[in-house]
């Protein structure tokens, strides 16, 4: 089905094989496609695709008309970039809460793409949608605080840190024992030499 720009709905079929190798392009769901309809070419995109619950296969596609002006809003992945190396060395590991970014454009300004670069990423901290350079022409209403990334202590460290602590703390309950025990010890040998001083006289 096509439809959008005020036109009414309406039905098409096209061929899977070329509709899959345009979806396959780098473009992904959001390539733009100019459909033939009785000889006139609608451009279009991908707005909805649904498969088959056990063969997963192709059964329906929405197709949306666009304006080549007029901005259009589209979901494109996030990736992130670069290496957390203060997050790695504290053996914690980089989080990624957001996967796709909404944006708007231009259908010719769509990026297949875009990225953030988690370098300077810390353990505590995040990145922020507000962190994501956008090429021109592309904007996003995402709330600019939302959280991108984030540096986190893995479980399993957090575990060790946790036993690490414990044995310490044990180690150090029984040098406090220890020396409590020698203290008490000393004190029984000075009171034994007074009752010895005492016998004498």
């Amino acid at each position: 089905v096509v439809y959008g720009l005020g036109s009414d709905p309406l039905a098409v079929s096209v061929e899977w094989p070329e509709l899959r190798r345009v979806l396959t392009t780098d473009a992904g769901v959001n390539a733009l496609i100019r459909l033939d309809i009785d000889g006139e070419k609608q451009l279009s995109i991908v707005k909805d695709i649904q498969r088959h619950p056990v063969r997963r296969d192709v059964i329906h596609v929405d197709f949306i008309r666009i304006d080549a002006n007029a901005p259009i809003t589209v979901d494109v992945p996030l990736t992130l970039i670069g290496e957390a190396l203060e997050v790695t060395q504290e053996s914690g590991m980089d989080d990624q809460n957001l996967f796709t970014l909404t944006v708007n454009s231009r259908p010719d300004d769509i990026p297949t793409e875009v990225t953030l670069d988690i370098s300077a990423l810390t353990v505590g901290e995040s990145l922020h949608v507000s962190d994501i350079p956008l090429p021109e022409g592309v904007t996003t209403d995402v709330d600019p605080e939302e959280a991108v990334a984030s540096g986190v202590v893995t479980r399993s460290t957090l575990e060790a840190m946790r036993a690490e602590e414990e044995a310490e703390a044990a180690d150090l309950l029984e040098g406090e024992e220890g020396t409590e025990g020698e203290g008490a010890e000393g004190d029984a040998e000075g009171g034994d030499d007074g009752d010895d001083g005492g016998d004498d006289s």
